[in-house]
């Protein structure tokens, strides 16, 4: 019990290559789709009862626990039925994924539910991996984990500097998310594509956008008055015009 709680931690997360993944639905999707090494599954009876197609096949690392002993490994205030202990994958950039489709990358972002949730709008319009600058939150965070819905299953996600990733593809057109940019509903700006998306409060750091030629913005209503977009609506935005262009 303790090695799982211990999980909640970086260092831990990183020194072990594990990290866990809660919840019913979660789990059922872990479960069927056979992508990652399952090391421990802790249940209570209900779950055990209700799902045996799930968990006999890993029955020598299906653990029953009560809801005492649950809460105490859990991350979530309110602990689900059933708690996984997944090995970590570890993923490599796709080179030639770049030149096929839109590429977000993601600049210091520092908030879990952000990078979650950016990663979840990835899966959903078919992105074959997100980029993260190394300034960014470690995505094994439990909170990213609950946040991103699956998506760590499907859309491999990559640490790399900037500058390797230019490095890849020169040539690749590159374009950042700023306020002062051209009109994202007026661009010729088209995928295949890099989409470079800032930090939630400071945007993207000077001498990156130095390195970016191209600048799209999301335009504000006539009555908006908001100063800014939450990073994930923003990335949610963009990913649903170039997407469909």
């Amino acid at each position: 019990m303790s090695f799982v709680r211990a999980l909640q931690r970086k260092k831990y997360r990183q020194k072990y290559h594990n990290f866990i993944a809660e919840g019913v639905k979660l789990a059922r999707e872990v479960l069927q789709a056979h992508t990652l090494e399952v090391e421990a599954l802790f249940a209570l009876e209900s779950w055990l009862e209700a799902h045996p197609g799930l968990w006999q096949p890993q029955a020598e690392k299906t653990f029953l626990v009560t809801e005492a002993e649950l809460k105490k490994i859990s991350a979530l205030s309110t602990p689900q039925s059933v708690l996984l202990v997944l090995r970590t994958p570890t993923w490599q950039l796709d080179a030639r994924a770049l030149q096929t489709a839109l590429t977000l990358y993601l600049d210091d972002i520092r908030d879990p539910g952000n990078l979650g949730t950016i990663w979840r709008i990835a899966d959903w319009f078919g992105l074959p991996q997100l980029l993260c600058s190394p300034e960014c939150v470690e995505p094994f965070n439990p909170k990213v984990i609950q946040a991103s819905m699956g998506a760590f299953l499907r859309v491999p996600l990559v640490f790399l500097p900037f500058e390797e990733l230019r490095a890849a593809a020169p040539e690749l057109p590159c374009a950042a998310a700023d306020p002062a940019g051209e009109n994202l509903f007026h661009t010729g700006w088209k995928p295949p594509g890099v989409l470079v998306i800032g930090n939630e409060s400071r945007g993207i750091r000077p001498e990156l956008m130095s390195q970016i030629p191209g600048r799209l913005a999301i335009p504000r209503g006539a009555r908006g008055g908001a100063e800014s977009l939450n990073a994930a609506v923003a990335a949610g935005i963009f990913c649903a015009f170039l997407c469909a262009r």
